[in-house]
């Protein structure tokens, strides 16, 4: 079982579901990106459930980075810029201390 992620114009992910593994051949289809893309009449790039291909899982929303063949996820605030590593960092680093730490946008600071 593979999952494949369907794209927008801009290359937002519109849905993500569950489909043939790319390996699998039925009735000469073997190229499942090919075939769900012309069938939905949208791009479709395969994901990976356990991040091992395109970094993350694609989720509704997420944008699909091209050149560096990566799912990028939602930004989570505003104020949040994306690294080169394809993560969103705030602003102001996370402490090092253990606990659970909640990011404030407002305020722009982390607390527990």
């Amino acid at each position: 079982m593979a999952h494949y992620a369907f794209l927008d114009a801009n290359n937002i992910v519109t849905e993500v579901i569950v489909g043939r593994n790319e390996t699998e051949v039925v009735d000469g289809i073997s190229d499942w990106e090919t075939h769900y893309g012309n069938f939905r009449g949208q791009r479709c790039i395969r994901t990976s459930y356990n991040n091992n291909i395109r970094k993350q899982y694609a989720g509704i929303g997420y944008f699909y980075d091209e050149t560096a063949d990566v799912f990028v996820s939602l930004k989570p605030f505003p104020s949040w810029i994306l690294d080169s590593n394809h993560d969103w960092q705030a602003p102001v680093p996370k402490p090092d201390a253990d606990g659970i730490w909640f990011w404030h946008e407002d305020t722009q600071e982390w607390t527990r």
